[in-house]
């Protein structure tokens, strides 16, 4: 297996005034820090795009091949190394789209050679950084921006709907399997086939996707990182260090100190924890 860093990355950076993540409940839009390369896995459709020079990507224990964008397809596990520290990324929920129709490069997996795109993307991100506190988009802005219009909305079943719809409102609020089959007036056993059907994930690993998502709207908060873990859903530190880095590939401490220069932008941020809720519960 060859390595993801064949060299010294060349010094290609995004200065700190540069780097931003605007969040939007169902798309996120990132520019700094890429971290080293850790294995990992997200719940979304994610799009990389070099800042400079090239991406090198290994999906799923595979070869690592090189390109200026790659495309990850949900809860795929790969690795991840850009030419410098820094990225560009887009998060398109999976469960927000209807994937068989979107265009044909975002159902790769792995890298893809868009270089039209890139240049679109790096234009957009030097754009609102030149903006500062004008930037003014909103959340229905995100599609057409990058992709030229909305890209085509997922439908569900309506009792699965009701399910997804209450996890991604409140990620950090316990929903057990049972409870949610109740939400959804099915018999669990019935609920849990339903809902992989429909979303193409097993419920356990989109409610865990959608806690570990939440916590990116803490990451400029001035706080203890148990404070951060009981607020978001998760029972204890440990459980959460595990979580985030399996989601992130890096260690929940390492997110937030790299955030510290980052701009955010969260025009929707989840509602406050149900007092008194405890993580623990969902199973």
């Amino acid at each position: 297996m060859t390595s993801l860093v064949t060299s010294r990355p060349a010094p290609m950076r995004c200065a700190s005034a540069d780097r931003m993540m605007w969040i939007t409940p169902s798309r996120i839009f990132y520019a700094g820090l890429l971290g080293a390369p850790s294995l990992q896995s997200k719940g979304a459709v994610v799009v990389y795009v070099a800042l400079e020079g090239a991406l090198r990507v290994r999906v799923g224990g595979g070869e690592a091949r090189s390109a200026e964008v790659a495309v990850i397809q949900p809860y795929t596990p790969y690795e991840i190394v850009a030419c410098g520290r820094h990225v560009l990324s887009i998060v398109i929920e999976a469960e927000t789209v209807d994937r068989e129709r979107l265009p044909a490069p975002l159902n790769e997996c792995g890298p893809v050679a868009m270089p039209a795109f890139a240049a679109h993307v790096r234009q957009l991100h030097r754009a609102w950084v030149d903006k500062g506190a004008a930037f003014d988009l909103t959340p229905g802005d995100f599609d057409p921006s990058f992709f030229g219009a909305a890209l085509p909305a997922a439908r569900h079943d309506a009792r699965i709907a009701a399910v997804i719809g209450r996890l991604q409102g409140q990620p950090s609020t316990p929903l057990s399997a049972v409870e949610a089959a109740a939400v959804a007036k099915l018999s669990p056993s019935r609920f849990l086939h339903l809902f992989r059907q429909e979303v193409g994930a097993t419920f356990r690993a989109f409610r865990g996707w959608k806690r570990a998502r939440s916590v990116l709207h803490y990451v400029k908060r001035d706080d203890n990182l148990i404070a951060v873990a009981l607020d978001t859903g998760y029972p204890d530190a440990a459980h959460f260090c595990r979580c985030i880095r399996q989601t992130y590939g890096l260690r929940p401490k390492d997110i937030f100190a790299g955030s510290r220069k980052l701009r955010l932008i969260d025009p929707c941020p989840p509602p406050a924890r149900a007092l008194g809720a405890h993580a623990g519960g969902a199973q």
